[in-house]
């Protein structure tokens, strides 16, 4: 629960520093614009609402890293949600209007995190989970977009530590393998998930586990 709320509470304030002319620049997710990407944020904050208000039956059927389900291909950004989802940021227009709703939206899914039964049951994606498995789940997915968001921001403050690190921990656990210790957290889940290019000198590190690579998560 402590790095769902650092974690998040991370990001928000990472969309709420970002200039108006942030919104119109390239993110780390392929085909969208900074502003699609705090778009899509916004509906990740319902989601979570959603989730927590949506108590299921046991025995839980995933945990916080089976939860993760790869996909074969990486996003082109033509996918119909993607579409839909850049279509909808191009609607607010405004970027103040877009901050203000994930702030509005975001600030309730934080408070709803918090007051939640972490042993309590959950359904989602028509699969049952612990509240705080969820919740942990969403520790990698906020970490990795606040590096989508900062991709292009090279003065905007990069996802907490602690954040980085079990992220990090859950993609090792996805992937069945570690990274080597030579890399940086950051590094470990850009490279393992596709959002850059290992270098040669990487490849040769990562050795086997480069055949795994990379996970596309979503």
């Amino acid at each position: 629960m402590e790095l769902f709320s650092q974690s998040w509470t991370a990001l928000l304030a990472s969309v709420a520093e970002l200039s108006d002319e942030d919104f119109a620049r390239p993110s780390g997710c392929t085909g969208w614009l900074v502003r699609d990407l705090v778009c899509h944020l916004v509906i990740d904050a319902q989601d979570v609402l959603i989730t927590l208000a949506t108590p299921a039956d046991g025995p839980p059927t995933r945990d916080a890293v089976t939860y993760w389900e790869p996909a074969e291909k990486p996003p082109t950004g033509d996918d119909p949600l993607d579409a839909l989802t850049v279509r909808l940021a191009a609607a607010y227009e405004q970027p103040w209007l877009l901050k203000f709703h994930l702030d509005d939206v975001g600030s309730a899914a934080g408070r709803a995190a918090r007051l939640a039964d972490q042993e309590g049951l959950v359904g989602t994606r028509d699969q049952v989970l612990t509240t705080g498995d969820y919740l942990t789940a969403y520790v990698l997915e906020w970490t990795l977009h606040h590096l989508d968001l900062v991709a292009h921001l090279p003065n905007a403050a990069q996802p907490p530590a602690p954040g980085l690190a079990r992220s990090r921990a859950m993609l090792e656990r996805i992937a069945g393998a570690e990274f080597p210790a030579a890399f940086g957290d950051a590094d470990a889940l850009l490279v393992g998930t596709g959002r850059r290019a290992p270098t040669e000198a990487e490849k040769a590190a990562l050795g086997p586990l480069t055949s795994k690579l990379p996970l596309i998560l979503g």
